[in-house]
């Protein structure tokens, strides 16, 4: 079948500028837009930068916008995105500046997640050989347990393409879904002992009420965690521990209980 993608393109070194360029070619039936987009490296044009690594919705690493909306590249088929040979709008990750072509520096999205220190910190005096957690107990955590860690929840969210009006990259501070995602991972963990510290932290400013609940992230992870509903899951957590002073928590108080008393918003 034939494959028309339009790719932008940006070379810093040239001072051409962001820009788009057109490539038609005949590919399988059965092609990713990454089997098209390698295709017209090795064969078309090998100036053009992008990432990928497993080919197999593993890694993440070849997370692009893809008609506009955040995919993983190796797991996006033509078919699907061009049933009747449309053509295919590729560019580079949103929210974050671009290297090259379509090659995004992620730096800002690793600051994010190291924020939230995603590592446990058990209290008490080490197990004599390791943790162990019933099956059970860790079933609730297994889809945020699912990250690839692609960026594509970041890429897309509305509150970071917000920020990104405003400010650098570098100075936003809304932590962000994948962040949030994880930082729910640890807290929901049994053999984490800083829920407390964790979700104080997280209830402030640049945390967990930030979040419009616009549900993007939910709409374009490609492992289905559904980083809103983490995001909601450490909101409920944060009042629970008391937390409630903060302008979100506030507000949401005051919703449920006019809901509850007069049945009116």
């Amino acid at each position: 079948m034939e494959a028309r993608l339009k790719v932008s393109r940006f070379n810093p070194e040239s001072g051409d500028g962001a820009h788009y360029q057109s490539y038609v070619l005949e590919v399988p039936d059965h092609a990713t837009v990454l089997d098209v987009l390698l295709q017209i490296r090795d064969e078309v044009d090998d100036s053009l930068a992008l990432r990928c690594s497993c080919r197999s919705a593993i890694c993440g690493s070849c997370a692009m916008r893809i008609n506009k909306q955040a995919r993983l590249a190796c797991k996006t088929k033509v078919k699907a995105v061009a049933a009747d040979g449309e053509e295919i709008v590729v560019e580079p990750m949103g929210n974050m500046p671009v290297v090259k072509d379509l090659v995004a520096d992620m730096d800002p999205f690793w600051q994010k997640v190291r924020a939230v220190e995603p590592w446990l910190q058990p209290e008490g005096p080490p197990p004599e050989r390791e943790y162990l957690v019933p099956h059970e107990v860790m079933r609730s955590l297994a889809d945020v347990a699912a990250c690839i860690l692609c960026g594509a929840c970041v890429s897309d969210c509305a509150v970071l393409e917000t920020e990104l009006g405003l400010k650098k990259p570098s100075e936003q501070t809304f932590l962000g879904p994948a962040a949030l995602a994880k930082g729910h991972r640890f807290v929901g963990d049994p053999r984490d002992g800083a829920d407390a510290d964790r979700l104080l932290a997280l209830s402030r400013a640049e945390g967990i009420w930030d979040c419009t609940r616009c549900n993007i992230c939910v709409e374009v992870c490609p492992k289905g965690v559904a980083p809103m509903e983490q995001i909601l899951a450490l909101r409920r957590k944060a009042i629970d521990q008391g937390y409630d002073e903060y302008l979100g928590a506030r507000h949401t108080l005051e919703f449920e209980k006019t809901v509850r008393e007069t049945s009116w918003l």
